[in-house]
């Protein structure tokens, strides 16, 4: 009897340890959004890039900023060296930003910032998002989870709040011909334009610009008789 009791203690146990890899195995749902989902246009702002083949120079671009609220994504859409990019922020990825960048103004308030080091590149983190690049509408559309991490960087002597993005790879699941890998990308803000970006990443304006946008949707210029109404 006593052998029988251990024989089913020992089975209790290994099914629980079964259950807890089954359960860290499955890990959570990458974050992934579809260009052809619903999204609207929330703004542009203008940071700064390194310029083509310049050694280090900087230049403002534009930045398109894009709200898919079906995923509850934003999309950042830039072109750099002749390919587009869409960079995808969930809600965990918008909060990482937003208090990376509080952390960088208490450093630049208190002058604390160090000039001459790679390592602040990503002291204030790093998080995953999502990204879709391609070089036109006829070429292969490439698809990857990507990290972007948050740091600064100064230029000229001037301090210069950052996200990298960094290498992200698609591997096409029918022809290895079409993988792709995306280049490391730097985006350099000023506090100000950093502002900006924060103010288009908080949830209820997000939420608040998603309303307005059903409501006008809802409206018609047609003439309609009101039989339902």
């Amino acid at each position: 009897m006593k052998n029988i009791k251990i024989i089913i203690l020992l089975i209790l146990c290994c099914s629980a340890l079964n259950s807890c890899n089954t359960a860290s195995w499955k890990g959570k749902e990458k974050f992934t959004v579809s260009l052809n989902s619903p999204h609207i246009k929330i703004g542009e702002i203008e940071p700064q890039f390194s310029a083509f083949m310049s050694f280090g120079s900087l230049k403002k671009d534009k930045i398109d900023i894009f709200y898919f609220p079906r995923e509850d994504a934003v999309c950042l859409r830039y072109r750099r060296d002749f390919i587009t990019f869409n960079q995808f922020w969930d809600y965990g990825g918008r909060q990482t930003f937003i208090t990376a960048l509080e952390r960088y103004n208490t450093d630049y308030n208190s002058r604390d910032l160090i000039i001459k080091s790679r390592r602040t590149n990503r002291i204030y983190g790093v998080t995953e998002g999502f990204l879709i690049w391609q070089m036109s509408n006829f070429t292969v559309q490439a698809r990857a989870n990507m990290n972007a991490s948050f740091g600064y960087q100064f230029n000229n002597r001037a301090p210069y709040f950052i996200i990298t993005q960094h290498e992200a790879v698609y591997k096409e699941e029918y022809s290895a011909d079409d993988n792709r890998k995306s280049s490391a990308i730097t985006i350099y803000f000023t506090r100000a334009q950093a502002a900006q970006l924060a103010a288009l990443f908080d949830q209820s304006f997000l939420q608040g610009f998603a309303s307005r946008d059903r409501n006008t949707e809802r409206k018609s210029d047609a003439d309609r008789d009101s039989y339902f109404d």
